[in-house]
């Protein structure tokens, strides 16, 4: 839960002062926690109506945050996806702007999908990016994009993202997962609270490094310890809720019936490692594998059944 995370993380200096663009699941996410650490936050939506409004950015629209606003902001994270030309609505809008900000630390969620298919092997921060899908293609023009603007940036590659709400315990419930068999395939994720508690983390830890050298902890892959079948995930999730699980279904038998994006998630596999933000960076993971995640998210659902509704949020890759 996010009071666990609160619990166990150290506020920032006096003067911190952190801007989320693009105020989602993650983000406020972000948001919460820093708030509960005492830190001022500014959050971006596309409509001042939505939860956690506090200014206005549509990254397809016309409007511009005004520079006044974002006065003092020391730290920013940014959680808006490319355009579809590829490029960074953020950087194309505010990039002049973000320049003049008394900036210690901008952090950017990109996607493992950048490292394409890997027949179920390793990859880490090391290995070149090898993007097949047109979304990790777009997620990594910007992630170079980011890392030319000057900024003191760090790229937090994101794989699938689950929470309270948004899980496959949500999935069973509302009776919309597959148990769909495809020998030798995982998948890795990541807890919602541990990209929050990941960045609170990066964003405060002393930077001894260049910038925006990809060798040295400018990229940073954010992932929990355990890549897993998402079989092995739901008969978890089933024994946790005391429900059946839906009929098996062999991937083969039924890839041809996908939709052209579940063909697109399930034609990728990669197991990802988190050596360097756990070891290297010394970030200890609130969840660190589905079953203490997924344990988790049953709880916080029964404290809030409203969440149960919530659609799942799309694997990020």
């Amino acid at each position: 839960m996010l009071a666990d995370l609160v619990k166990r993380s150290q506020p920032g200096a006096a003067d911190t002062k952190l801007l989320v663009l693009g105020g989602g699941y993650s983000g406020r996410c972000l948001a919460g926690l820093a708030r509960a650490l005492g830190t001022p936050v500014l959050c971006t939506r596309r409509s001042l109506d939505s939860a956690e409004a506090d200014l206005l950015f549509d990254s397809n629209g016309q409007d511009q945050l005004d520079p006044a606003a974002l006065e003092g902001v020391t730290h920013l994270l940014s959680t808006i996806p490319p355009d579809r030309e590829g490029n960074d609505p953020v950087l194309l809008k505010l990039l002049p702007t973000l320049r003049n900000l008394p900036l210690r630390w901008a952090g950017y969620l990109s996607t493992t999908g950048v490292y394409g298919d890997r027949q179920g092997g390793w990859v880490s921060e090391q290995d070149d990016p090898a993007p097949a899908l047109d979304r990790s293609m777009r997620r990594l023009n910007c992630e170079q994009a980011w890392l030319r603007s000057g900024l003191p940036i760090q790229i937090l590659r994101l794989p699938g993202i689950y929470g309270p709400g948004r899980s496959v315990l949500n999935g069973l419930q509302q009776g919309r997962a597959r148990l769909i068999d495809k020998p030798g395939q995982v998948f890795c994720r990541i807890h919602v609270e541990d990209i929050a508690g990941a960045c609170w983390h990066l964003m405060h830890r002393p930077r001894q490094d260049a910038p925006a050298s990809p060798g040295n902890g400018s990229i940073v892959n954010v992932v929990d310890d355990l890549p897993a079948p998402t079989a092995e995930l739901m008969r978890h999730a089933a024994d946790l809720l005391g429900w059946a699980l839906p009929p098996l279904e062999p991937f083969d038998q039924i890839v041809d019936s996908m939709t052209p994006m579940a063909q697109s998630f399930w034609s990728e596999n990669r197991r990802v490692s988190n050596h360097r933000l756990c070891h290297e960076l010394g970030y200890a993971l609130l969840h660190p594998n589905y079953r203490v995640g997924l344990q988790d998210c049953l709880n916080q659902d029964k404290l809030n059944p409203s969440d149960l509704g919530s659609p799942p949020q799309s694997a990020n890759g």
